[in-house]
């Protein structure tokens, strides 16, 4: 009996411990499970409440240029022309430039007119001085000649005189000799009159002389400009008459853009201040002042003219081409957004910030707006605030949002 107890006990020890390894097993498969469970537990959580935010794209806000301007179309034109005709009348001989040649002022011949007729008058005019000249000279050795009698004259007056008084001679010698000497006297003033009629003659003369030279020298016109002939009007053996072209020239080395705007911005363009800026064939050329405003409003179309020079303009710049330009009334430097951020709510304009993942409304103020962005003011914002460029028709005040990426 006593063997058999202690047998039992044995068995008894052994038994309780693998119920003792049994129970920590379960204990850790039971730990493991309620692990697991918490877990995914956590996961669906999350899920729900990722899947019960809204996805929204955030841009920041961001200090930017904002104009307000025109956009219309301008034409380039060159800044110096000249449309040179003939400047006296006359068949053309020869024609020394042609459309695309380059000259230069006061040196490049441009064409030449009959010459004939004025060589010949010059010649004419030359002789005609000649004979003034003579006719000077003739006038002056003739009044030296009456000077000459006059001075006798003049001395025998006064010796008469003081015969007469001394009763040496009669009245009458001495009323010849008196009589002789107003006569020479007034000669001399004769005389000194045909001297200066001569000398007016020579310098008629020499007046029509430099006439006919001039007229004789215009039959070869010289460029009156440095440029390039960009048409010619005329050919040799027609009649060439002043004030109708034969050729044009254009100054490319200097342009301006011109361009018509509605009357009611009269007023806003300010000669020398407002600026244009510039665009040719998609080509940015740049930003220039207004240097010319039309002093009147064309009362037909209702439209003024302003004009801007394109100072060191490319070679692809060019007399005749269309410029797009915009006239900028009104610059300056503001916070700008996305104009698609701003939501009308409550027949008010609002943007969306976020803070702490929650949507927040914010009411503004639009200013300008250029190029896809709207200036705010009067918003309490500050630079680099994110603000809902994207998914801002889905949300509301206090909304739960999921940032996605965001816009530069």
């Amino acid at each position: 009996m006593k063997i058999m107890s202690q047998k039992m006990i044995s068995k008894r020890k052994k038994l309780t411990a693998k119920q003792k390894k049994t129970c920590i097993a379960i204990a850790v498969v039971l730990l493991i499970g309620i692990l697991f469970l918490l877990k995914r537990s956590t996961k669906i959580t999350d899920s729900q409440n990722a899947e019960s935010r809204v996805p929204v794209v955030v841009t920041k806000i961001t200090k930017r240029r904002f104009e307000r301007f025109i956009a219309v179309q301008g034409n380039l034109e060159s800044k110096n022309f000249a449309v040179v005709s003939p400047r006296i009348a006359g068949t053309i001989e020869q024609i020394y430039a042609d459309e695309g040649d380059s000259v230069i002022q006061g040196k490049s011949k441009l064409f030449k007119t009959d010459s004939i007729k004025l060589q010949e008058a010059v010649e004419i005019q030359k002789y005609h001085l000649a004979v003034e000249k003579c006719s000077r000279r003739e006038a002056i050795a003739n009044l030296e000649k009456i000077e000459a009698d006059f001075h006798k004259a003049e001395l025998d007056y006064h010796r008469f005189e003081r015969l007469l008084k001394k009763q040496a001679i009669t009245a009458d010698a001495f009323e010849q000799q008196q009589s002789r000497y107003k006569q020479l006297k007034a000669a001399v003033k004769l005389a000194k009159a045909n001297v200066e009629l001569t000398a007016a003659n020579v310098r008629k003369a020499e007046a029509s002389l430099t006439i006919s030279e001039k007229d004789l020298a215009d039959t070869i016109v010289y460029a009156p400009i440095s440029g390039k002939i960009s048409h010619r009007f005329k050919e040799p053996g027609e009649m060439g008459l002043p004030g109708e072209p034969v050729v044009h020239i254009d100054d490319t080395s200097l342009i301006e853009v011109s361009a018509y705007l509605p009357a009611q911005y009269y007023a806003q363009v300010m000669q020398g201040e407002t600026k244009i800026k510039v665009v040719v064939s998609g080509e940015i050329i740049g930003e220039f002042p207004v240097y010319y405003k039309s002093p009147t409003i064309n009362p037909k179309f209702r439209t003024f003219e302003v004009k801007s020079i394109l100072k060191k303009s490319p070679q692809s710049v060019v007399p005749g081409a269309i410029a797009q330009i915009k006239v900028v009334l009104e610059s300056r430097k503001g916070l700008g957004i996305p104009a698609v951020a701003i939501q009308k709510r409550n027949a008010q304009s609002v943007i969306f910030v976020i803070k702490n993942d929650t949507a927040h409304m914010v009411p503004v103020k639009t200013g300008l707006e250029n190029d896809g962005w709207t200036e705010i003011v009067d918003c309490g914002l500050v630079e680099n605030t994110p603000v809902v460029s994207m998914g801002q028709s889905m949300i509301e005040e206090g909304t739960l949002v999921s940032v996605q990426k965001e816009q530069m």
